[in-house]
């Protein structure tokens, strides 16, 4: 593959919207294992920045092991050294179902990291559905990326390690802030 090319971030996202919509390039991997989807996520979020992450090293620095990996907040600080500044944080969801506000929140910054160059890592829990009607069941969580939006953001573009047939996907903002709940996300 070529290296990325030096232009501006910016000023690409600039050039690149077109009626409230844009979406990341990703260089998709999906996870090696069941339990590596946080590491995964987080690989593939970084791709869209032509960064190539070992997810070995990463899965280690996050405390991943067969349980999984714990929390949002153990794959923020991971994101902001290898993008080398804060450009990530953590936020939860802590109901059982995301409020007007939270979705709010959610499409806010999922539109603004996107136009900013990269993609968010969102822990989800249950089952979702896309908007081609399929559903997407990990009752016991799951990392996935998201890497781009549609409708200034009330349709958003997922990248899920989980299973290569299913590499990526399209859901509504509000049914992704529903699937976060009781979890988090770092943009």
């Amino acid at each position: 593959t070529e290296a990325a090319p030096t232009t501006p971030v910016a000023a690409s996202v600039t050039q690149d919207r077109k009626g409230g919509e844009r979406e990341l390039g990703v260089r998709y991997e999906a996870q090696p294992n069941f339990y590596y989807c946080g590491p995964a996520a987080a690989r593939n979020a970084l791709s869209v920045q032509g960064k190539n992450i070992d997810v070995d090293g990463m899965a280690q620095r996050m405390g991943t092991t067969e349980a999984g990996t714990n929390s949002i907040n153990d794959i923020t600080p991971v994101l902001n050294k290898e993008t080398g500044k804060d450009a990530y944080q953590s936020v939860e969801i802590p109901g059982a179902k995301a409020d007007d506000k939270q979705t709010d929140k959610l499409r806010g910054d999922i539109v603004t990291a996107i136009d900013e160059g990269h993609a968010i890592v969102a822990n989800i829990a249950g089952t979702a559905t896309d908007t081609d009607g399929t559903t997407h069941s990990f009752e016991g969580g799951h990392y996935i990326s998201v890497v781009g939006y549609r409708d200034n953001g009330n349709t958003v573009t997922i990248a899920d390690s989980a299973n290569p047939n299913q590499a990526s996907y399209r859901m509504s903002v509000d049914n992704l802030a529903d699937w976060i709940a009781t979890r988090g996300y770092t943009a």
